[in-house]
C-alpha cells in the first residue's frame, strides 16, 4: 500500500492540488489587494482587536474557563506537516489578523499582524528598499507561528532568530486585556512569548526590526569532501564579529563527507561580464538539486541572485520534501511544462492527505530541527549519520544573545553560536522506527545542551521536555495572567500525544 502511495501520489497532487493550489493563491492575492484599497489598516486593526477581546470574554461565559482556548485556524492551514488534533477539543477563537499596519523608517521598525506572512512582507519591503533582518525561508511562514514558536534564516548568526528582531509584542490575555510588552514596558511577558506556543494568550501584533537591503546577493559556493574541513570553516565564518561577517551563511550537507558552505552578502549591482541567476523561476532547477551540481565541479564558483529569489529560494521544493510529494518534479519536463503552478500550497496538501498517508509520514518521514551549539556540530553530524543517514541536511548558525530575563531557551553551556540542523525526509537507517529515533536524537539533545524545534513531533514526557526548556518564567506568568485553565501549556500543543 505504501508504495502505491508514493508511486502514484505525485499524479493526484499534479492533477488536483497544483490547479487548486493556484486557485488558492490567486483568491488569497485578491483579498490581500482588496483589503489594502478597500480599508484603512490601522484603523481596521484596532476593530479587528476588540473582536478578539469580546471572544475571549464570551468563552468566559460560554465556558466558565473549563475548556482551553485556541485559534480558530484549522490545523491543516499550518506549514507544518504535522496535524494539530487538539483544536477538536478547545474552544476557537477567530485571530483573523493578517495585515501590515505601518513602516516606520526613522525607527527602523514595521508593525504587523500576526498572520502576516514571510512573502507578503518581503514582497512590500524590497520595493523600499529595505527587509526584515531575519526572513524565514519559506512564504507562507507566518509572523505569529515565527514568534509563539521560532523561526531561523541564514542571516540569525548576525541577528539570531526571529524572536531577537522583535522590538514589540501585544497579545490578548486570558481576561480579554490587550497587553504590550517590550524589552522596556512588560518585560517578563516579552521574554515569555517566545516558544511559548500560544500558552500566555492570542498574539494581535508585532513590531520588527527592518534594515536596509539591496536588489541583489552575491553568493560564494565552497565545496568540500571532508567533513573536518567543512565544520572548521563554517564554524570560523560563523564566530566572526558583526561588522566582519557575511550577511548570509548556510550549509548543505550531501553525505558523510561531502558539503558545501554558502556565504553571502548584500551588492548593490552585479559587475560588467557577470549575469543574475533568478533562482525561482519556474523552470530552474531546484535549489539543493543546483547546489548539488556545483558540489560536483569541486571547486569554488560564485553568482548573483536577485534578493527575493535568494530569500525564498527554497520554497518551490521546500527543502527537498517536495521531492517526497512529486518525484519527478525537478525533472526538466516537468519545469518546463508545469512548472510555473509549482508549489502546491502545504495547506491544501494537507487537506487532501488520507489516513494512509498520515501513517506513511508517521513511520517512513522524519521533520525536525535541532539547535545546538557550535562546538558539537562535529560530533552531532557523526551521531545524525549513525542513528538517521538522510541528506541532504540544513545548516544554519544562530547567535544566542544575553537577555536582562530568561526566556524557555536558556543554553546551558556557555556559548553564543547555535546551529540548526534540518532533518527532511526519510532515514536510510535500517529497521527505522519513529518514536525510537527520535526519542534517540531527542535524549542526545538534551546531553549536549541543544534544543528540538517543536513545530514537529517530540515524542518527550513532560518533565523531559521541562529539561529541554526553561518552564520557570512561563510558568509563573500563567500563573499571574489567569492563563492556566485559558490555555494549554506548550507540551500540550506539541507532543506527539496532542497532535494525533
Amino acid at each position: 500500500m505504501f508504495d502505491f502511495l508514493i508511486k502514484y501520489r505525485g499524479i493526484f497532487v499534479v492533477l488536483f492540488v497544483l490547479p487548486a493550489s493556484m486557485i488558492f493563491k490567486a483568491y488569497m492575492g485578491s483579498r490581500h489587494r482588496l483589503i489594502f484599497f478597500l480599508n484603512s489598516a490601522p484603523d481596521k486593526h484596532d476593530e479587528r482587536v476588540q473582536k478578539v477581546q469580546q471572544q475571549v470574554k464570551d468563552w468566559q461565559e460560554k465556558t466558565g474557563g473549563k475548556v482551553p482556548m485556541c485559534t480558530a485556524r484549522p490545523g491543516w492551514q499550518a506549514m507544518s506537516l504535522k496535524q494539530g488534533n487538539y483544536k477538536k477539543t478547545h474552544y476557537q477563537v477567530d485571530v483573523s489578523l493578517m495585515d501590515i499596519l505601518s513602516i516606520d523608517r526613522e525607527k527602523g521598525t514595521v508593525r504587523v499582524e500576526p498572520m502576516a506572512n514571510m512573502g507578503q512582507i518581503s514582497s512590500l519591503l524590497k520595493p523600499l528598499g529595505l527587509s526584515l533582518a531575519v526572513v524565514p525561508e519559506l512564504d507562507a511562514l507566518t509572523v505569529g507561528g515565527l514568534i509563539n514558536g521560532f523561526g531561523i534564516e541564514s542571516s540569525s548568526h548576525k541577528y539570531g532568530l526571529f524572536q531577537h528582531i522583535c522590538t514589540s509584542l501585544e497579545i490578548v490575555t486570558a481576561d480579554g486585556e490587550l497587553v504590550k510588552c517590550s524589552p522596556e514596558e512588560n518585560s517578563e511577558l516579552f521574554y515569555a512569548i517566545p516558544w511559548s506556543y500560544g500558552s500566555l494568550g492570542f498574539l494581535v501584533c508585532a513590531e520588527i526590526k527592518i534594515v536596509p537591503s539591496k536588489d541583489v546577493v552575491h553568493i560564494t559556493y565552497i565545496p568540500y569532501t571532508e567533513k573536518q574541513a567543512f565544520v572548521d570553516r563554517f564554524a570560523e565564518e560563523s564566530l566572526k564579529p558583526f561588522d566582519e561577517a557575511y550577511d548570509f551563511i548556510e550549509g548543505l550537507v550531501y553525505s558523510e563527507q561531502e558539503a558545501v558552505l554558502m556565504l553571502g552578502n548584500f551588492v548593490d549591482t552585479v559587475p560588467a561580464g557577470k549575469t543574475k541567476n533568478a533562482l525561482n523561476n519556474f523552470w530552474k532547477p531546484w535549489f539543493y538539486e543546483h547546489v548539488r551540481n556545483l558540489l560536483t565541479k569541486g571547486t569554488e564558483q560564485e553568482e548573483y541572485v536577485p534578493l527575493r529569489h535568494y530569500y525564498h529560494r527554497h520554497t518551490r521544493s521546500f527543502f527537498w520534501e517536495m521531492e517526497q510529494i512529486i518525484p519527478f518534479g525537478n525533472s526538466t519536463w516537468f519545469r518546463y511544462l508545469l512548472g510555473w503552478m509549482s508549489p502546491p500550497e502545504i495547506s491544501l496538501i494537507k487537506l487532501t492527505e488520507t489516513e494512509a498517508i498520515h501513517e506513511l509520514y508517521d513511520t517512513h518521514h522524519m521533520d525536525q530541527d535541532f539547535l545546538l551549539p557550535l562546538s558539537t556540530l562535529d560530533q552531532s553530524l557523526s551521531y545524525f549519520h549513525q542513528e538517521v543517514d538522510f541528506y541532504p541536511l540544513w545548516i544554519c548558525p544562530m547567535r544566542v544573545f544575553d537577555t536582562p530575563i530568561r526566556g524557555m531557551v536558556n543554553p546551558l553551556r556557555n556559548e553564543q553560536m547555535f546551529v540548526d540542523v534540518g532533518i527532511y525526509g526519510e532515514p536510510n537507517i535500517a529497521n527505522y522506527i519513529a518514536k525510537d529515533t527520535t526519542r534517540k536524537l531527542e535524549a542526545f539533545m538534551r546531553e549536549i545542551g541543544g534544543f528540538q524545534a517543536l513545530y514537529a513531533d517530540t515524542y518527550q514526557t513532560r518533565e523531559e521536555l521541562r529539561e529541554m526548556f526553561d518552564h520557570t518564567l512561563l510558568d509563573k506568568l500563567r500563573a499571574e495572567t489567569g492563563a492556566l485553565k485559558a490555555f494549554p501549556e506548550p507540551y500540550d500543543k506539541v507532543s506527539r500525544a496532542a497532535r494525533t
